[in-house]
């Protein structure tokens, strides 16, 4: 799985980079990424968030309390949630118009025509989103993990092939001429098979786990009920992710023009913001979800058990293994900062004083990553157990912290560092999270979680590289300046530095490389690792 996001990621890259040389920053970029962009939107408001997370914990009860293993009950659901889905992307491809106006107010004439045009075609990715997320939820219900990470990776090479085609038709590898709609069609369609075959690359993995799909419409009387139920308390969880993602956007975009009409040409506004939580966010895409998805199939059937300290257990080594690759992430982050917003951003129009400034948001988010990655992995404990309430409130209390960190921070700071005080903001936020989570949970399971030993030992293990590697940055940087070649060497140097010093402690410190091999053998599908 994990191997499966490092791919997925890496394609991800090459596709962006792709996108960018095809259609450029300027008008026709605009316009693709704002059509590209609504389905995700629309998908996760209407329907995204209920399907994440809530129907392993019911296919796992179907399937060991219907004697027919659950076989009925699931394809009830299916079918019931791909009629929902088909409503929604055929709503949305009639509203188009009004979607793009909604979020691209500012397009006129012939940008916003073509970005209609390209919406158009771009809205039936709702369809194969939620299918490809009800497929997999079907597989990990199943103990089978390893598609959904993988299948991604078939997304990006499709549309890295659409848009190569584009440039060869186009006879421009900077797209400067623009898009017109027969281009639309080809970009906006050949986006949309990249998530097609994303979503059927599951069925290899269905057949072999034994799965066959039959549609069914007897939905009365057939349980049905309390997944709704639960699907909205997750759907309302997801609206108010929304609204503070909305209050961050609208404070750091405003800080960023104060900061350029006070004369400061370093972007510290929201693309530096959102830089810099794209990068936060990788090693807990990677391990993190990895093993939530991979517990969260065990937790709910030692839920329907009544076996809570199954789950408690569970718990404990999920956060022991996340710990182990977050916690030397956020002293790298921390250590060489610069160096690696330097050698992914500092490109093109993005400056070395852009890069700093991003470096400074990174270094505030990662303070608050071992939160971060422990309320998500917790949370899955609550999600277990068919609760999906709970975990709600606790989203209120975060994003509430966080939308107000973010006002005391445009309010407060200069704004200069007003964008980082969110971005530190953010990380305060996902500590109230995680403490709060954790006495509710503690309270709910008796469960008593012994992890904080492990990540204190850690820390002292990685500590002396991170001082060892903020000391050899340095020294490259002094040598060979700050650009590209600097700034990737000393990224090698600092996390060899890092590295070694915590290989030698490990053994004193009692920190063995173990904590992801015992989940390994401590699960029933030896892949998940």
């Amino acid at each position: 799985m994990m191997a499966g996001s490092l791919v997925s990621r890496a394609t991800g890259f090459l596709r962006l980079a792709m996108i960018t040389a095809a259609l450029g920053t300027a008008a026709a970029g605009d316009a693709f990424g704002v059509a590209n962009t609504v389905p995700n939107i629309i998908y996760a408001l209407m329907i995204g968030g209920a399907l994440q997370s809530v129907f392993v914990p019911e296919l796992v009860r179907a399937a060991r309390e219907h004697p027919d293993g659950g076989r009925a009950y699931t394809d009830r659901l299916l079918t019931l949630c791909a009629v929902a889905l088909l409503a929604i992307t055929a709503l949305a491809v009639l509203a188009a118009p009004w979607l793009v106006s909604a979020y691209a107010p500012g397009f006129t004439g012939e940008q916003r025509e073509l970005t209609v045009a390209l919406a158009r075609y771009c809205l039936p990715q709702i369809l194969c989103y939620g299918m490809f997320t009800l497929l997999g939820q079907v597989l990990g219900a199943r103990d089978r993990f390893g598609a959904m990470m993988w299948t991604p990776v078939l997304n990006n090479l499709v549309v890295i092939a659409v848009f190569g085609l584009y440039l060869v038709l186009a006879h421009s590898g900077a797209g400067g001429r623009g898009i017109g709609h027969r281009d639309a069609l080809l970009l906006g369609l050949g986006s949309t098979a990249g998530i097609a075959v994303q979503a059927l690359g599951l069925l290899p993995s269905l057949r072999a786990a034994g799965f066959r799909w039959h549609p069914r419409f007897d939905w009365r009387g057939a349980g049905l009920t309390q997944p709704m139920r639960s699907a909205v308390w997750t759907l309302l969880l997801v609206l108010v992710n929304q609204a503070a993602y909305w209050v961050v956007t609208r404070l750091s975009t405003s800080a960023g023009l104060h900061a350029l009409a006070a004369g400061h040409r370093a972007g510290v506004g929201y693309a530096a913001y959102s830089n810099a939580y794209s990068l936060w966010v990788v090693p807990q895409g990677i391990v993190t979800v990895s093993l939530a998805t991979a517990l969260l199939p065990r937790m709910s059937r030692a839920a329907a058990e009544g076996d809570h300290a199954a789950i408690g257990a569970d718990l404990s080594r999920g956060l022991t293994a996340s710990g182990t690759a977050i916690v030397p992430a956020v002293l790298a982050f921390l250590a060489l900062g610069p160096q690696i917003t330097g050698t992914v951003f500092q490109h093109g129009a993005t400056t070395e004083a852009d890069a700093r400034a991003i470096a400074w948001m990174l270094a505030a988010f990662a303070l608050g990553l071992p939160a971060f990655a422990g309320q998500y992995l917790l949370a899955r404990g609550f999600y277990a157990l068919g609760d999906t309430r709970t975990p709600f409130f606790l989203n209120v209390l975060i994003a509430g912290v966080n939308a107000a960190c973010a006002a005391a921070c445009y309010a407060l700071l200069p704004a200069r560092w007003a964008v980082t005080g969110m971005a530190a903001g953010y990380a305060l936020a996902c500590t109230a999270g995680l403490l709060t989570t954790a006495a509710l949970l503690r309270r709910r399971l008796g469960w008593r979680p012994r992890v904080l030993g492990h990540h204190l030992r850690l820390t002292a293990a990685f500590a002396p590289g991170a001082v060892l590697a903020l000391l050899a940055a340095r020294a490259v940087t002094a040598r060979l300046g700050t650009g590209t070649a600097g700034d990737l060497t000393g990224l090698l140097a600092g996390t060899a530095a890092l590295c070694l010093p915590a290989l030698l402690l490990a053994r004193p410190l009692r920190l063995p490389l173990g904590p992801l091999e015992r989940l390994r053998k401590n699960t029933p599908d030896s892949r998940v690792t």
